[in-house]
């Protein structure tokens, strides 16, 4: 997951230090509403590169998706640590199937 820190702190520090004409800063001048639509549109834009089984477009919505991801998560304040750990919680499950509650509708 270097990567994904490698990103992370690219997004911090655009969000610290504005530079005039990035993209970043824009979203973050803009606010959560704009980030938030960002990451909704790249979000179906993958889902629509994937139904096309289109392997390059995919792979270039998937890269726009992880990007928005990571702005809205520092605007957040979710650290790619807080992800860590949430998956490492889940690895550790036995099983991949949700266990689903039953209720005694006689109790």
């Amino acid at each position: 997951m270097d990567w994904i820190k490698n990103e992370y702190q690219t997004v911090l520090d655009r969000r610290e230090n504005r530079e005039e004409g990035s993209y970043t800063c824009y979203l973050f001048d803009k606010g959560l509403d704009k980030i938030l639509k960002k990451v909704g549109e790249e979000c179906t834009e993958m889902v629509i590169a994937a139904k096309n089984n289109d392997k390059e477009e995919t792979v270039y919505e998937i890269t726009d998706l992880i990007y928005h991801t990571l702005v809205m998560m520092a605007n957040q304040g979710i650290t790619p640590e807080d992800i860590e750990y949430e998956l490492r919680k889940r690895a550790e499950k036995s099983g991949n199937l949700k266990k689903f509650h039953v209720v005694d509708k006689n109790t």
